[in-house]
């Protein structure tokens, strides 16, 4: 398999995908120190007001960010966080919650769409860009400020430049402590480099590449790496070109776990084909863990692995799942022969749109 994935990612992978996702740890260092460096006029006012909350709107790659901060929020925060992925903005907002716009391209319409109306109805905006059409109404509405970040590369690669600026910015706001230090750095840059699927094509994910391809894909895990689980997903869809399906515990004990069975006879006869891959961290709940290890034990499936999220801390843990995900996705498009990062429907629903405008 060594010289067949490397040969496959010199022949598919045009737009360099797997140097992208080498170079996300340091896209999240850079974004960090860039904001460290860079304190923008207009934050001291807005730290100054007393928000109720905060709005995260983008779609796709840009939107993950969203939910990362939500989940986090949910455990350290001062505010809570929520993702819309939409056209409109929530009934339920108003002025007092401070809005995070993201799009890596700066032209995603659903994401300008909600920021417009927010704009015109008081919001205050606060756009994450590499330029576009969001970056420009920031020169239009003085409530919309911009926060630069590179551009030049698939949206679902520079999580690592969007992320980092979204977490200094609610670290400057007082809504999140400081979460990654150098040390944290410097393992998770570690992570990446035994990740590399061209560096050890004998290595562990390009093996479980190798076996997930003959498998429908089914993601388990409990509820604090919901976001990890939904960005997995994403990452096979687009680069592998493949399904995948979420359960997250203690939900899925409710309701999905019956469509698996184990030990009964009216559960789905594919559950047994599909490949479980099972993700954890070291800080799981007791009972959480209980109810997995049960259903690892009940369910039918003979293949299932284990995708464990390093380090002490849930951040840690959640990016450290995000480097294993996106070698593993890569990997698994190369084998179907895709390049990784062709997303060809997604251009042509754009092209529709743009016709029947």
């Amino acid at each position: 398999m060594s010289e067949g994935i490397v040969r496959l990612a010199e022949a598919l992978d045009d737009e360099n995908m797997i140097g992208h996702t080498r170079s996300f740890v340091d896209d999240i260092k850079n974004g960090l120190d860039m904001m460290q460096r860079n304190l923008h006029p207009w934050l001291h006012d807005i730290a100054g007001s007393s928000w109720q909350g905060v709005l995260c709107l983008g779609m796709g790659g840009s939107a993950a960010g969203g939910d990362f901060l939500s989940i986090l929020c949910d455990r350290f925060g001062t505010l809570p966080v929520k993702t819309s992925r939409s056209y409109e903005i929530p009934a339920w907002w108003n002025e007092q919650h401070l809005i995070i716009a993201t799009s890596h391209s700066g032209n995603t319409e659903e994401t300008i769409s909600a920021v417009e109306i927010a704009a015109n109805n008081g919001g205050t905006i606060i756009v994450i860009s590499s330029g576009g059409v969001l970056a420009g109404l920031s020169e239009l509405h003085e409530n919309v400020h911009l926060i630069s970040s590179p551009g030049g590369q698939p949206p679902r690669t520079a999580f690592g430049h969007l992320f980092s600026r979204q977490l200094a910015l609610l670290n400057q706001l007082n809504i999140l402590p400081e979460m990654i230090d150098d040390e944290m750095i410097s393992r998770l840059q570690t992570a990446n480099e035994s990740c590399d699927i061209i560096a050890d094509p004998e290595g562990s994910i390009a093996s479980l590449a190798l076996s997930l391809m003959e498998h429908d894909i089914a993601l388990l895990g409990p509820n604090e790496l919901h976001p990890a689980l939904v960005r997995m997903k994403n990452q096979f869809n687009e680069n592998s070109a493949r399904f995948a399906r979420i359960g997250v515990v203690p939900e899925m004990n409710h309701n999905e776990i019956v469509a698996w069975g184990g030990i009964g006879d009216n559960s789905d006869p594919k559950s047994s084909e599909q490949g479980l891959l099972i993700l954890t961290w070291d800080a799981i709940g007791q009972r959480v863990e209980q109810r997995m290890d049960w259903f690892v034990a009940n369910c039918p499936t003979e293949t299932a692995w284990r995708i464990h999220g390093e380090g002490e801390t849930l951040i840690e843990a959640l990016l450290h799942l995000c480097i294993t995900m996106d070698w593993l996705s890569i990997a698994l498009g190369l084998l179907h022969g895709k390049d990784p990062a062709s997303i060809e429907p997604i251009h042509a629903l754009k092209a529709h749109l743009q016709s029947v405008d």
